[in-house]
């Protein structure tokens, strides 16, 4: 079972409210975990932050990074009559969305509540319940009467908007309900195996990074990668779970609480071949359990990191959850706790002559 300060660094991380481009709120608390675990913090210039800590001063540069941002939406309108179009902002499928609760923060952080506006069953044709409801017709009901009162609250376009849900754990299990799993998870993997590494001390130089705006396009990735310039990457994030009534292995086959996810195939990149065996190997001799993962239709920040500037070695690292891109996601904290072990493990392997072996060609 997790301790209750882990716990509770997983509670802050997925009630923190970050989309792409307004990922304040996690960069915050990621800053205030790291500081006293790193020699430093910096920045790239779209807001990606960066604990750099140094083990051996001359060894080699190990970057492991999540990513801030939840999918989500942006204000974009406010009709007459006081209701909020939007945008959405990352991957989402319209039938997840229909009457489920959200939050709009404005400018000056007041948090407006709302909830995505639907029409009643008895009024659709038997032909219009059986299509699915476009995005673009969707609307935010707030309460208000008018534009005026909306704007008068604060509201205003750019504004963003994120799924409202609180944080259970299930009936006293170790399956894990919030919202913004993706990627909240794997930056709190990030953070804990910064802190293991800076107490128990590694031969490399490390950089535990949480990007911004994967869910965009893994826009923060390609800069932040830039400017560390590792010699080694990886991307800790999340992956589709393949546990539940309907799905077939040709869609997902991991497990929760089987392990964390080795992706050795994504829409974004194949990994370097000795880094993932590399990987694998150390699983295996330190009995972590894990999944080899194909994902056909995405992708992580590897697929940036891989291709930053002479091309980095790079692997994909993921914590299976169900009901990825949707306000109610799950994991099971086995999953979450050997991925921070797994990382912690191989980072601390990586030393100059495994560095060197895994990027000779």
């Amino acid at each position: 079972m997790l301790e209750k300060n882990e716990e509770n660094l997983l509670i802050q991380l997925t009630n923190a409210k970050s989309v792409p481009g307004n990922e304040e709120e996690v960069r915050e608390i990621f800053k205030e975990y790291a500081k006293d675990y790193a020699d430093e913090l910096l920045f790239d210039g779209l807001g990606s932050v960066i604990a750099k800590h140094t083990g051996v001063e001359n060894g080699p540069k190990v970057f492991f990074a999540s990513h801030m941002d939840e999918v989500g939406f942006m204000v974009t309108t406010i009709t007459d009559k006081g209701f909020i179009k939007f945008q959405t902002l990352g991957g989402w499928w319209g039938q997840v969305m229909l009457a489920q609760q959200v939050s709009i923060k404005t400018r000056d952080g007041k948090i407006i509540h709302g909830v995505i506006g639907s029409k009643p069953p008895h009024v659709l044709t038997a032909e219009a319940r059986n299509k699915p409801y476009d995005v673009a017709d969707m609307f935010i009901d707030v309460g208000g009467s008018s534009k005026e009162e909306v704007e008068s609250w604060g509201v205003t376009p750019g504004d963003m908007i994120t799924p409202y849900i609180d944080y259970q754990r299930l009936n006293g299990s170790k399956f894990l309900l919030a919202k913004a799993w993706d990627n909240r998870i794997g930056t709190a993997v990030t953070l804990r195996v910064l802190e293991n590494l800076a107490k128990e001390g590694h031969p490399n130089i490390l950089f535990a990074g949480a990007n911004v705006q994967e869910e965009v396009g893994l826009r923060g990735a390609q800069t932040s990668t830039h400017l560390v310039n590792p010699d080694i990457a990886f991307a800790l994030d999340t992956g589709t779970a393949g546990d539940t009534p309907g799905m077939t292995p040709k869609e997902a086959d991991s497990v929760l609480g089987k392990g964390p996810q080795i992706f050795i195939y994504d829409a974004s990149m194949i990994p370097q071949r000795k880094l993932r065996d590399f990987v694998i190997d150390i699983a295996e001799e330190q009995n972590i359990p894990y999944q080899l993962t194909v994902i056909t239709g995405g992708g992580t920040d590897a697929g940036r990191m891989h291709l930053s500037q002479n091309g980095v070695p790079s692997l994909a690292l993921a914590v299976p959850v169900r009901y990825l891109h949707s306000h109610t996601s799950v994991i099971h904290e086995d999953d979450y706790l050997n991925m921070v072990k797994l990382v912690t493990e191989v980072v601390r392997r990586l030393d100059k002559e495994a560095v060197d072996e895994i990027r000779n060609y």
